[in-house]
């Protein structure tokens, strides 16, 4: 995973940097960092990238029904990773108001972090529903191929999980979202257990930085191809340590990475 910890291509400088730690040049360095890169996806994508089986929704219901949302599959969001060297004539499509480039990625998290249905490559402009409109999340569903599920709500039996959501997400029936200005005592526990549970997401997210420098810091290189299958490989990596250490997740400082809360939102500390 060292490879990983720097991502220096067109950048040579900074790529010798490693030299010494390393005993090889900065460019057979970053060429080992490819086939790293490609092999882990080889050998461990199908795996570790994969769509949720029905034995591994029926874990994600019982967590969510522990958690007291019975019919939860996790919650979903989007994550931004700025792109120092995007290529002049893409600047005006994937830079922010911040007035950077970046690139986008959507995925998926359980309560254990475990990284599902991760949809990189959007460009930094779009929100959070024009990426949802692009994203492969609900193919199954709508080709009715997606994993059956039963579960009982106040007496009403459903057949369809759903996920936690911000407020920038639509009113859907796969969503569920917090009460902005929850009046009483059951509204407000309402929106304090949804935002809860919705942070499992940002809290993946977080923790994905907080391992792979090479996520946590700019992407120095051009090819949106090759950064989207470093993307993968950390994703890979981040779900196998996931696991291995599912009953005693190690516990990182992700402060530093948490997304800015939407004016206006109920925001529950934990």
């Amino acid at each position: 995973m060292k490879f990983l910890s720097f991502h220096k291509e067109e950048m040579r400088p900074e790529a010798d940097t490693v030299d010494e730690y390393l005993q090889i040049g900065g460019t057979t360095s970053m060429k080992c960092m490819q086939h790293f890169v490609d092999g882990i996806i080889f050998c461990f994508g199908d795996e570790y990238l994969r769509k949720s089986t029905a034995e591994d929704l029926q874990r994600l219901l019982i967590i969510g029904e522990i958690s007291g949302f019975p019919g939860m599959m996790g919650s979903i969001d989007c994550m931004h990773w700025e792109w120092k060297n995007c290529p002049t004539a893409w600047k005006g499509q994937y830079t922010r108001a911040s007035g950077k480039p970046t690139i986008v990625l959507e995925a998926v998290a359980s309560q254990d972090l475990w990284i599902w249905h991760p949809f990189f490559g959007p460009p930094g402009t779009l929100n959070d529903i024009n990426i949802l409109d692009r994203s492969p999340v609900f193919d199954d569903i709508l080709q009715g191929r997606a994993p059956k599920c039963k579960y009982v709500v106040n007496g009403n039996q459903y057949s369809l999980g759903y996920y936690l959501i911000d407020e920038m997400y639509p009113k859907w029936a796969t969503f569920i979202q917090s009460i902005r200005l929850p009046q009483g005592d059951k509204p407000s526990l309402f929106a304090e257990k949804q935002e809860v549970c919705r942070k499992y997401v940002e809290r993946g997210f977080g923790i994905l930085q907080a391992r792979f420098a090479i996520v946590k810091n700019p992407a120095l290189i051009w090819d949106k191809e090759r950064i989207g299958k470093i993307m993968r490989a950390c994703i890979i990596l981040h779900n196998m340590i996931v696991e291995d250490e599912r009953d005693m997740y190690t516990q990182f400082d992700v402060t530093e990475f948490e997304q800015p809360e939407t004016s206006g939102r109920t925001r529950v500390d934990f």
